[in-house]
């Protein structure tokens, strides 16, 4: 085996490894609002909704083609120096997902991906390196102009839908309503984590297929291989079932409390936009889409926002493509400078440790399936964690110190 092609395979495990983080920072997007009304039991949300990015990765690759031909100018670099290029900005994006998935926060797996390209490709190739615009092509028009739109046109969608449904239903039998929206929302939630795998695994084929046409397997215009659609569908499937409860608790509970009509207006909502973009080559957030639907619901309402929250994750949207590009451009001066196989495992090597460091600190204050639907405050027992205190685990993934009670995770 080349080293080379050893490259290639771990830019491709990098590949599917992001993809998996995708999955489980992004099953919030369709089945919080269904595990907090009570529509759907938490285990079963996260297994329908993974079995439906299965099936969404294979019906569209307009998305994929986006990522792969719309962000690096692929006539300035080509081979092993594309190549690194795509691994840092990998990493980069893991390292950012991994990041707001411990403090709780629905911020965009999709930024994260491209911030870390377009940081690495800052740092390889300079400016001109990043296709900024090119007619109907390219960053702004591709991904920053639907990242600022989607989240206001699915909250105004949402509101409106919210303030009619309950309009519709004000004279109703609250218990039938409830029960009826119940039901409506197992579709809607359904629909949405068709369009998520529609619209999220592509863009991790859009990786991979850059990656190989770095390599010289294809060129930019060959079609897209099925077993890298595949391997993508496997991998956000398999992350998705996983279950990403600290952002599941914070979309769910965190923002909004919401009754079964507001699920299904905000899941309607998020599924009709994200459909819509992917049918039009978008690589849309599905995370800020789904955050605006369900912000929408509560205005809609009239209900109380938690506006702390809210402010919490606009500055995660706001810092992760330019914190996700740093952390690319970062790795790719590691990977350049050490240079050649050493400098890929190197930075691979950081990648694991990181992940790993993240990953314990997150068992201090474990969310599960047993406290998904407990946000902190709504109990006179939840209190920051007081530092340098014993905590012990006990029943419903609470966790108790010497003389007082510390909150199950925070954000």
């Amino acid at each position: 085996m080349t080293a080379e092609l050893l490259v290639l395979l771990i830019v491709i495990v990098t590949a599917l490894a992001f993809d998996f983080t995708n999955g489980f920072h992004d099953t919030a997007n369709a089945m919080a609002t269904s595990i907090a009304t009570g529509a759907l039991k938490p285990r079963a949300a996260v297994a329908l909704s993974a079995v439906l990015n299965l099936v969404g990765a294979f019906l569209s690759v307009a998305v994929a083609a986006t990522v792969a031909k719309g962000i690096v100018r692929l006539d300035a670099v080509s081979g092993h120096a594309l190549l690194i290029i795509v691994f840092a900005g990998l990493v980069g994006g893991i390292l950012w997902n991994l990041l707001t998935w411990l403090f709780g926060l629905p911020s965009s797996s999709s930024h994260a991906l491209f911030g870390g390209l377009i940081g690495a490709t800052l740092a390889a190739l300079g400016w001109s390196g990043v296709i900024w615009a090119s007619g109907a092509d390219g960053v702004i028009i591709k991904i920053i102009l639907p990242a600022v739109l989607s989240p206001v046109v699915a909250a105004l969608v949402s509101a409106s839908g919210t303030w009619l449904i309950y309009r519709i239903v004000r004279n109703s039998d609250q218990g039938k309503v409830t029960e009826g929206f119940r039901w409506g929302q197992i579709g809607s939630a359904s629909l949405v984590s068709l369009a998520h795998g529609t619209n999220d695994a592509q863009k991790t084929m859009g990786v991979i297929f850059l990656a190989l046409v770095a390599h010289g397997t294809l060129t930019k215009n060959d079609e897209m291989p099925l077993w890298v659609m595949a391997a993508c569908a496997v991998a956000i499937a398999a992350g998705t079932y996983l279950g990403g409860w600290r952002i599941i608790r914070t979309l769910g509970k965190g923002l909004v409390e919401i009754d079964s009509p507001q699920g299904l207006a905000a899941e309607s909502a998020s599924a009709a936009i994200i459909l819509t973009s992917s049918a039009l080559g978008l690589p849309l957030s599905t995370t800020q889409t789904a955050t605006g639907a369900v912000l929408g619901t509560g205005l809609g309402k009239g209900a109380e926002v938690r506006w702390s929250v809210m402010g919490r994750m606009v500055v995660a949207w706001l810092l992760t493509l330019p914190l996700a590009g740093v952390a690319g451009a970062i790795c790719w001066t590691i990977a350049y400078f050490i240079g050649g196989l050493a400098g890929v495992l190197v930075v691979f090597g950081i990648l694991i440790t990181l992940s790993a460091l993240m990953y314990l600190r997150s068992r201090r204050n474990p969310v599960h399936t047993g406290n998904v639907n407990e946000w902190p405050t709504d109990t006179p027992s939840a209190a920051p964690d007081t530092p340098g205190r014993a905590k012990e685990p006990v029943e419903g993934g609470q966790s108790k110190e010497s003389g007082s009670t510390s909150r199950s995770a925070q954000v």
